[in-house]
């Protein structure tokens, strides 16, 4: 659950519409309509609005805000004024010396950690895009299905890198939700394919399939031949071997997706997409600033070597960028 993250202290302020005497069913759901558009919050996650109690700030009662249900359910607290027009998110700070050195240390072994996860990626033959040698790596777990992959697609490649994209170092990796996503397997071990061959070509077949899911459609044999042919025209794009090419996608190994799933699985993931930025876990289509925010931190407390080798093929250069749909 990522939908509320944001900068330190001051999270929300708004008008939650008319004034209101005392709390009702209809300011209830006007703070929930208002909470769902500020959050851009989908309409499949539950969000319950909980009954005020008193807090220690005059003129305001403290209001619990539940998002999702089951293990995925995660309360909040706000402020709600007395006559109910305005919503408030605040985080308290302890500043003490004490906590400020004992911060410092959690965050030192946090870095460690992080950077000790990244070590059980394997990035081997991988294709990538950004800078050999970063010092900041981001992996990127990714169903080419998934619609919330699209947008973290385009947010990514479309958007941040621009920025960041010769200080960072990205790499995509496969988990394929199978069980909702029927020719998400297929665009994975065609991906993989040409992976072997060329990077370019693989980013071209990418970039393409990110932003055309729903031309591709959702019926599995229409799929199947759309995703070959895609894959064969990047491949003629990028000259490789089409006699190889074409007996791979006939063959669909899927030794390598295998692995990338039981890595996946090894770290926790569990939905798409989902990303580690030297070894800080993000899940779902974060907003651009979001993850500009966890780059320039990753970026400003990185030393040392780069966090992962590169290694051949060489990558499309770090200022090139795809087309990819804003959805």
């Amino acid at each position: 659950m990522n939908f509320l993250k944001r900068p330190v202290w001051l999270i929300l302020f708004f008008c939650v519409g008319c004034s209101a005497q005392s709390f009702s069913p209809d300011v209830s759901q006007r703070i929930e309509r208002q909470v769902r558009a500020y959050f851009k919050i989908p309409t499949a996650v539950p969000v319950a609005v909980g009954t005020p109690k008193p807090s220690e700030f005059s003129g305001y009662d403290t209001l619990p805000i539940t998002l999702g249900v089951g293990e995925e359910k995660k309360t909040y607290e706000f402020l709600l004024s007395k006559d109910g027009n305005t919503l408030l998110r605040m985080s308290k700070i302890d500043i003490s010396p004490q906590t400020y050195a004992l911060t410092l240390n959690h965050d030192a072994e946090v870095r460690k950690k992080g950077l000790e996860l990244m070590k059980k990626i394997d990035v081997s033959g991988r294709p990538w895009r950004g800078a050999k040698d970063a010092k900041v790596a981001v992996v990127v777990y990714d169903d080419f299905q998934c619609p919330y992959c699209s947008r973290m697609y385009h947010t990514l490649f479309g958007e941040v890198m621009k920025t960041y994209g010769d200080r960072v170092h990205v790499v995509f990796k496969d988990f394929p939700l199978m069980e909702i996503h029927p020719w998400a397997k297929r665009a994975a071990i065609d991906s993989n394919c040409l992976a072997e061959q060329s990077n370019d070509a693989y980013w071209d077949f990418s970039d393409y399939v990110h932003q055309n899911q729903q031309q591709i459609g959702r019926d599995p044999q229409a799929a199947t031949a759309k995703l070959d042919s895609v894959a064969l025209d990047s491949g003629k794009k990028f000259e490789v071997d089409a006699n190889i090419l074409q007996s791979c996608l006939k063959a669909q190994p899927d030794s390598a997706l295998k692995a990338s799933l039981k890595e996946a699985d090894s770290l926790g993931v569990s939905a798409t997409p989902t990303l580690f930025v030297n070894g800080e876990k993000l899940e779902g289509a974060v907003s651009g600033e979001e993850l500009q925010q966890v780059l320039q931190a990753a970026l400003r407390d990185a030393q040392g070597a780069p966090v992962m080798a590169a290694g051949e093929p060489q990558p499309t250069p770090s200022g090139a960028t795809p087309a990819v749909p804003k959805n």
